[in-house]
């Protein structure tokens, strides 16, 4: 399956309509991104249900901060509109299949249930 480019434009319809997301944060100048790409690519063959998507901080600088991406490649798992994976560096092909597998067993009612739970610690010291 090819990848989904993910702009500004694009990318909150994206996030929204898919359960399953693996982005890929780059750039065409980093060699540590180049060398990824195969890994992710090959992955997106292996996982035709998931949906696989780049976002260019070049060209993407407004998303890259929003998400504040520091260092790339930075791969990010989003499930269900939560980002419950994010990473710098460009993993190994057994990683990348280690993380997905974990992605894929996560019970998304226990993480909603956690960032719920996070959400409200942080809005207690505010009502103070």
């Amino acid at each position: 399956m090819s990848t989904v480019e993910l702009t500004k434009e694009n990318f909150d319809q994206v996030v929204s309509d898919n359960e399953f997301l693996l982005i890929d944060f780059w750039a065409s100048w980093c060699g540590p991104c180049r060398q990824f790409a195969p890994v992710y690519d090959s992955a997106s063959e292996r996982h035709p249900d998931l949906v696989f998507a780049k976002v260019d901080t070049e060209a993407q600088q407004e998303l890259a901060a929003a998400f504040e991406i520091r260092s790339i490649p930075t791969l990010m798992i989003v499930r269900d509109n939560v980002a419950v994976f994010s990473q710098p560096g460009a993993l190994p092909e057994a990683a990348l299949e280690d993380v997905i597998g974990q992605a894929r067993n996560l019970d998304m009612d226990e993480v909603r249930k956690s960032v719920d739970e996070q959400q409200a610690q942080q809005a207690q010291p505010e009502q103070q």
